[in-house]
């Protein structure tokens, strides 16, 4: 087998290694320039982490602008077919918020590598320092909302009982103890997971294999809405993938989390 028909959203290292020719293949490296010049899986397109951002206070984690995708997707040789890979060296929040990328842009085709960088170093450890060709071309996307919960859409929907709120942050972030806005604490009624909680240090960083049971007591369950947040849906990009990855069919991601939430005027807070 040389494509990804038959594999799942999360895939191993070796799975990978072996598919790195596939035609329509774009792996995406979200590492950071200077690792991605000393060394990053063959064929990878490096894309700044920034790039997946709107960069603007208060709320820096927003989308770009579709005109900032369109020339981000139109390098990466974007198209219809594509299967994208992606992966960073930190278990996951980058690539995570890339793939909450391609459901905004309305492409599925797409896999998480486990563990990213730092499984790929222990499993496997070949490297390149080759850089693939920018494309050019033009391209035009459509944006689709159902992935993103915006603010007004989170407030209509507090207190009610098929909603969870996953707040990715730590816990001294929840409390109100470590302070990153106007105002400390959390969403009224969210539960705190912080997202490294899910990966596994002693498998390279991989998802946690236990991660659906330490959900499941927290009460964030596949029969409820997940909208997931943390301080720029960073953190909360490895959360959004994670709950992908275990089925969860209602899953949103709030793009302008607690740097938005925790700014603005109107918005209530729980410590």
């Amino acid at each position: 087998m040389t494509d990804f028909a038959d594999q799942p959203l999360l895939i191993e290292p070796a799975q990978l290694a072996s598919r790195l020719n596939a035609p329509g293949l774009i792996l995406v490296d979200l590492t950071n320039a200077q690792r991605y010049a000393e060394g990053h899986i063959p064929g990878a397109h490096f894309v700044e982490p920034k790039r997946t951002q709107f960069g603007q206070p208060p709320a820096p984690g927003l989308l770009p602008s579709k005109e900032q995708l369109e020339q981000l997707f139109s390098e990466l040789g974007h198209h219809p077919d594509a299967t994208y890979v992606v992966y960073d060296d930190e278990g996951g929040g980058w690539a995570g918020r890339f793939i909450w990328m391609l459901d905004m842009i309305g492409h599925t085709r797409y896999h998480f590598l486990n563990g990213g960088l730092i499984a790929w170093l222990e499993d496997i450890g070949t490297l390149s320092t080759e850089i693939p060709p920018v494309a050019q071309q033009s391209l035009s996307l459509t944006l689709h909302e159902t992935p993103n919960a915006t603010r007004e859409y989170i407030l209509s929907r507090l207190g009610a009982e098929d909603l969870v709120i996953w707040d990715a942050r730590s816990p001294e972030e929840y409390r109100g103890e470590k302070v990153q806005a106007q105002k400390a604490g959390h969403i009224p009624g969210a539960v705190n997971f912080e997202w490294t909680a899910g990966m596994d240090p002693q498998r390279g960083m991989r998802m946690r294999s236990d991660l659906q049971q330490q959900l499941t007591a927290l009460g964030i369950t596949p029969d409820k809405e997940i909208i997931t947040h943390c301080q720029t849906h960073r953190r909360s990009g490895f959360t959004y993938v994670a709950a992908k990855v275990l089925g969860y069919p209602r899953i949103k991601a709030y793009a302008g989390s607690w740097g938005e939430w925790g700014n603005h005027p109107d918005t209530p807070v729980e410590r």
